[in-house]
């Protein structure tokens, strides 16, 4: 009996290993097929220049910066709304139908294929709202696309935390906000934050949300409000690849923006993950 339990163990343990290794050699594939077709395009002047000949050369610095522009656009409407909404399931209310519901409701929003989040965003906030093909469009889209990743893990990360912080806390005389905003939240913000990364590491890379709401095909000068149309390097990529006049020269410059776009990505991960390092230990520290 304990030899099999001792088999099935290092049985799990090593498939589990070889699934491991199986995404770390996909990951680096890509970024090997990525580097070898994009790095020798990489420079200064492609970094912060603008596209010229329609997109056949030049730099991608329009499509980096509507890039940003929608991302942290995303993350400033989501965050608060998703993070808020999160207290209020888990601290705020004791279950229920109506709970079961609205929890439900959230898992199947995404769940929804992103070009159907395009399509509501073009009725509702390009027609209806009249904002038209607009980094506010693109954000408030995009923020409707990450909305359920950041409720649900803000949801796990509260529940996470002890029951005992709570009943010490309000048996001290503290009332429910100061327990959640003083205590509960700062214990779950390392898991908040995990779930602002995987929210931005979609939303920076989805096509079909903005290609309806915010993007353009070609566009040279930076854009100057909120109203106006951006280039973004997920759709940058799609019509360098899909559209254009001179291909051989295109190919190259997307795999250089792509490559650039999964940097910032990785960029915008490791800041996100010092933080959450930062603040856990600020926490354990008080």
């Amino acid at each position: 009996m304990m030899n099999k339990r001792i088999f099935v163990q290092f049985f799990f343990f090593s498939l589990g290993g070889l699934m491991l290794l199986a995404g770390l050699f996909f990951l680096f594939l890509i970024l090997y097929f990525l580097i070898q077709g994009g790095a020798g395009v990489i420079s200064w002047e492609f970094l912060t220049g603008a596209p010229r000949m329609g997109m056949s050369a030049g730099g991608i610095l329009p499509a980096i910066v509507g890039t940003l522009y929608l991302t942290v656009g995303a993350l400033l409407f989501a965050a608060p709304l998703g993070i808020l909404s999160a207290i209020y399931l888990t601290e705020y209310t004791r279950g229920g139908r109506l709970v079961n519901f609205i929890r439900v409701a959230i898992n199947n929003l995404s769940g929804v294929p992103s070009v159907v989040f395009g399509l509501f965003g073009f009725t509702f906030f390009v027609k209806y709202l009249g904002f038209g093909v607009s980094i506010l469009s693109g954000s408030l889209t995009l923020a409707i696309v990450i909305l359920p990743v950041i409720i649900r893990t803000t949801e796990e990360a509260l529940l996470m935390v002890p029951s005992s912080y709570r009943e010490g806390a309000l048996s001290l005389g503290a009332d429910t906000w100061q327990v959640v905003s003083r205590l509960i939240v700062p214990s779950a913000l390392p898991g908040i934050l995990t779930g602002c990364i995987i929210g931005v590491g979609r939303v920076a890379g989805e096509t079909a949300p903005i290609l309806f709401t915010a993007v353009t095909f070609f566009k040279i000068g930076l854009p100057g409000s909120i109203f106006e149309e951006v280039l973004a390097l997920p759709y940058h990529i799609y019509a360098l690849l899909a559209a254009g006049t001179n291909p051989a020269a295109q190919v190259p410059i997307a795999y250089g923006s792509a490559l650039v776009l999964v940097s910032l990505v990785l960029l915008v991960n490791l800041i996100a993950v010092i933080l959450r390092i930062h603040w856990g230990q600020k926490f354990q520290a008080r």
